[in-house]
């Protein structure tokens, strides 16, 4: 039972954390006079109250964490947040079902960017804002910033990161002690935010939207505070500072902290993950400007330049944001831009997927046994970055990527066979595992997940669930292994 008490002294710990993070939104209320104050009051109330409540009950117990203990906590945390984000959306707009109410808060704090909600426009800032901070809260990773103040209540931090940090390599430490990893990497993410808010103040929003916007463009999220998203502004230079943040926030915010670090760019040179992402976001910008060209998708070449870099982008990187309704375009093009945001992102960014890195190795793998074929004794190493990749890091990730591509089926035919047409369950179940939001069909940009009906909608929280922590780290709690003694 100790071992429990431990995980829930830690969740209880982070819950406060999160009601303090309330105060925010509740400020915007106050200021802007808009209505929704009492909402917040409600939510820091209630939330505040449950922490304190878990923390006195279970501080007896607290012990060093386990890593099955950090798998656990991780899971917990992100499965119990979004019902306390869920709050205010529930005490300020009250024909709002909880299930939808939880499906847009984890679609919030896992930064996937699927929303429930329309009349976005009307709704008071103060909510906006508390959707979009939720994104640039789960961007990083909310474990990420409890890892550094951990040390500070006596538990190590090591097992949560290993937990919760996305991609596969995930022993590689930047600096000597945990926290000051997790602190380097936040501060980064603080400093991207911060610029970002000011390259959109000055390109045009208003300072509320250049904030909201900020939070979720180097989340990756997508959330917007209108229905239209970019296209609310009909600006080439705001669409351009959205391309080039989206495109820093899809590399790996540990690339950022070693560069700036060594004041050099030589980190990015020496990424080869890096310079993958933007070779295929590059190449897939090109491809999809000359089909949608030749097919004659839209008046002149400009505009199809135009709509496909930003579209491209925000898709490849999982952002999720939209100019144009590009379900309407020719049927390859939508497909070929789902595609890249199975894979695309760096792993170590806030993107969804199963990262530019697993793709890479799988490549050099397939290559390998090819040769292997042809020279059955030769000894053929996997190498990234021009290091040899051992081989237990490739059979776990052959053992993802069988998960994966399960768990993308399974998604697919539970959405099916509840009535969904096949491009709509199988663009919802990819949009939602990889961390997207908008999918094709009746979920398409244009278009939100209202439409689902319940049962589809708590499939498609899952999803979300899934792909944000990664698949495993939520499986793993399946096994009878893990609750063994």
């Amino acid at each position: 039972m100790g071992r429990f008490a431990t995980v829930l002294n830690l969740l209880s710990v982070v819950v406060v954390i999160f009601a303090v993070a309330m105060f925010l939104p509740l400020g915007v209320s106050l200021t802007l006079e808009d209505g929704a104050e009492g909402a917040y009051d409600l939510a820091i109330l209630a939330t505040a109250l449950a922490g304190c409540v878990g923390w006195v009950t279970t501080r007896g117990g607290r012990r060093e964490l386990q890593p099955r203990d950090g798998f656990l906590f991780v899971v917990l945390v992100w499965s119990v947040l979004p019902g306390f984000a869920a709050v205010p959306l529930l005490a300020y707009l009250p024909g709002l079902k909880f299930t939808d109410a939880y499906f847009e808060t984890m679609s919030a704090l896992t930064a996937t960017g699927a929303t429930v909600l329309s009349g976005l426009d009307a709704l008071p800032p103060s909510i906006n804002v508390w959707r979009c901070m939720l994104q640039w809260i789960g961007g990083m990773g909310i474990i990420v910033l409890a890892v550094a103040v951990l040390p500070l209540l006596g538990v190590g931090g090591r097992q949560l990161l290993k937990a919760e940090t996305p991609g596969p390599m995930k022993e590689q430490q930047l600096t000597p002690r945990i926290a000051q990893t997790a602190k380097g990497l936040w501060l980064v993410y603080v400093l991207l935010t911060v610029l970002c808010g000011v390259a959109y103040a000055w390109a045009g929003m208003d300072l509320l939207d250049a904030m909201m916007h900020a939070f979720t463009t180097v989340a990756l999220g997508g959330f917007s505070s209108h229905d239209a998203s970019f296209a609310h502004w009909n600006s080439p230079l705001i669409e351009g500072t959205a391309v080039a943040f989206m495109l820093a926030a899809g590399i790996s915010f540990g690339t950022h902290f070693l560069a700036l670090r060594r004041v050099s760019l030589r980190p990015y040179r020496l990424d080869a993950e890096a310079r993958a992402f933007v070779g295929v976001c590059a190449g897939s910008f090109a491809l999809v400007v000359g089909y949608l060209f030749l097919h004659g998708a839209h008046d002149d070449f400009s505009t199809v330049a135009r709509y496909s870099l930003f579209n491209v982008v925000s898709v490849a990187t999982t952002t999720g944001y939209s100019t144009t309704d590009y379900a309407a375009w020719p049927v390859f093009a939508p497909l070929w831009m789902l595609m890249l945001s199975t894979f695309s992102t760096c792993s170590g960014s806030a993107g969804g997927g199963i990262k530019m890195m697993r793709a890479q190795l799988m490549f050099q793998q397939t290559l390998r046994e090819m040769m292997r074929i042809v020279h059955p004794r030769a000894l053929i190493p996997v190498k990234l970055g021009g290091q040899v990749v051992e081989n237990t890091i490739i059979f776990a990730i052959l053992a993802y990527m069988l998960v994966y591509g399960a768990t993308l089926t399974l998604i697919t035919m539970l959405l099916t066979a509840t009535g969904l047409d096949f491009m709509t369950a199988f663009s919802a179940a990819a949009a939602c595992v990889n961390n997207l939001g908008p999918g094709l069909g009746e979920v398409g940009p244009a278009s939100t997940y209202a439409i689902l009906d319940d049962f589809q909608t708590w499939i498609c929280t899952l999803a979300m669930l899934l792909g944000r922590l990664e698949l495993m780290t939520v499986f793993v709690l399946l096994t009878p292994a893990f609750w063994r003694r």
